[in-house]
């Protein structure tokens, strides 16, 4: 089955998707978080297949989020390694975990973000850093930057007809 290529598309949720939005990426990139690095770490942890591994390890490299390195000449062994595009993923990922926490996990949370210095649990919020604003609907809206399209903007001037931002 082709897939659609995402990449083309304007919007930036859509060229994201494009670079990690199948489930095996995602998974790969936490353990990389985690600290995993090479082939068969990332085979045990995940329990998937050595061909699925290896396409999505190529699609995460070519997609600039992360790089291969040979370690080993004889025989030849690599590990993957974030890049600056994959460590700048972490705030997806913590999106992730406190959506999940909130959403998915009526046993109670498995996975927390806490302080370093305190170990107390982060109450997770997306800010504006310039502000240090909470970024919530009552505020904050979705706006045509200056490279979207015209259907970029005709999709927001609908919404905000419809009151939806």
């Amino acid at each position: 089955m082709k897939h659609t290529d995402f990449g083309r598309m304007p919007c930036p949720i859509a060229r994201s998707l494009g670079k990690v939005g199948e489930w095996w990426s995602i998974l790969i990139l936490r353990d990389a978080f985690y600290g995993l690095t090479r082939f068969d770490e990332f085979e045990k942890s995940l329990k998937i297949a050595p061909n699925m591994l290896t396409r999505r390890l190529a699609g995460l490299v070519e997609g600039g989020l992360m790089e291969k390195r040979q370690y080993s000449t004889r025989p030849p062994r690599y590990e993957y390694v974030l890049t600056k595009a994959g460590r700048d993923f972490k705030p997806v990922l913590l999106a992730f975990i406190a959506w999940g926490n909130e959403h998915l996990a009526p046993e109670g949370a498995s996975l927390l973000v806490v302080s370093r210095e305190t170990g107390k649990p982060a109450d997770q919020v997306l800010v504006d850093a310039r502000t240090g604003l909470a970024i919530n609907d009552e505020d904050y809206m979705f706006a045509a930057g200056p490279a979207a399209n015209e259907m970029m903007k005709m999709r927001l001037e609908d919404m905000g007809r419809r009151g939806v931002q």
